[in-house]
């Protein structure tokens, strides 16, 4: 099992067949806490006409500034608040709160990922305004993350291109419980070997139901579209 987030390992060979069963049944125990636990999230937020959009990645995607763009970017438009998620430091709470943005920070120590209890306390924290839209920056990471309900209504999976177009196959879940996987780092297309065509193919095997967006969180190119999305989101 997995110390840090209770997913369980591959076990091979009949002599471990009944460490196996154990393995799983924690696995279980640990995921319908926390499911349970999301779905309280989810009502707090709910009757507050709250949308939350978790923002998952591999660390370097550009997440932070993506959110900082967004956040200028979207200043005076709606209410806004952060909670980030790292193991340590607070650099990225620091970036967002230099934007005037409202963000907790989230520690995680040796966790892979928040959970539905650590988002539960930063909600608290946060104590974000009725009818305005909450990002949660997740710790980086292409596995873990996937598997723990927060209680958002939307996940977005952030994706440079610099990290090769395989990932969609190499990752299926995150990008399957994706809602929108946002392409960034496009300003860099020019200088790699990133097949966009291929990532799609890759990608609509995987969630044909996710969108595509394309963008450059440092150059601006596709953040109208991101931003058109989390106004078509906000308003379901």
């Amino acid at each position: 099992m997995c110390a840090t987030c209770g997913c369980s390992l591959a076990v091979h060979g009949h002599e471990h067949a009944h460490e196996h069963v154990h393995t799983v049944s924690l696995e279980q125990k640990v995921l319908a806490r926390n499911e349970a636990l999301a779905e309280r999230n989810r009502r707090w937020l709910a009757n507050r006409a709250i949308r939350a959009v978790n923002l998952m990645s591999s660390p370097g995607s550009g997440k932070t500034t993506l959110l900082e763009r967004t956040i200028r970017d979207l200043a005076g438009e709606t209410d806004l608040g952060v909670i980030e998620g790292d193991q340590e430091t607070a650099f990225d709470a620091d970036r967002i709160r230099a934007t005037g943005c409202k963000v907790v920070q989230v520690n995680t120590g040796a966790g892979c990922h928040l959970d539905a209890e650590m988002m539960a306390g930063a909600l608290r924290a946060l104590d974000p305004l009725p009818r305005s839209l909450v990002f949660i920056e997740n710790v980086g990471n292409l596995v873990c993350p996937a598997l723990f309900d927060l209680g958002e209504a939307d996940r977005a999976v952030v994706m440079s291109v610099t990290e090769g177009a395989d990932k969609p196959m190499k990752y299926p879940h995150m990008f399957r419980v994706a809602d929108v996987v946002l392409l960034n780092k496009v300003d860099l297309l020019p200088y790699l070997d990133f097949p966009i065509g291929r990532f799609r193919d890759y990608l609509g095997k995987v969630n044909p139901a996710a969108k595509v967006i394309e963008l450059s969180a440092t150059r601006g190119d596709g953040t109208p579209d991101w931003y058109t999305w989390l106004s078509g989101r906000k308003k379901r």
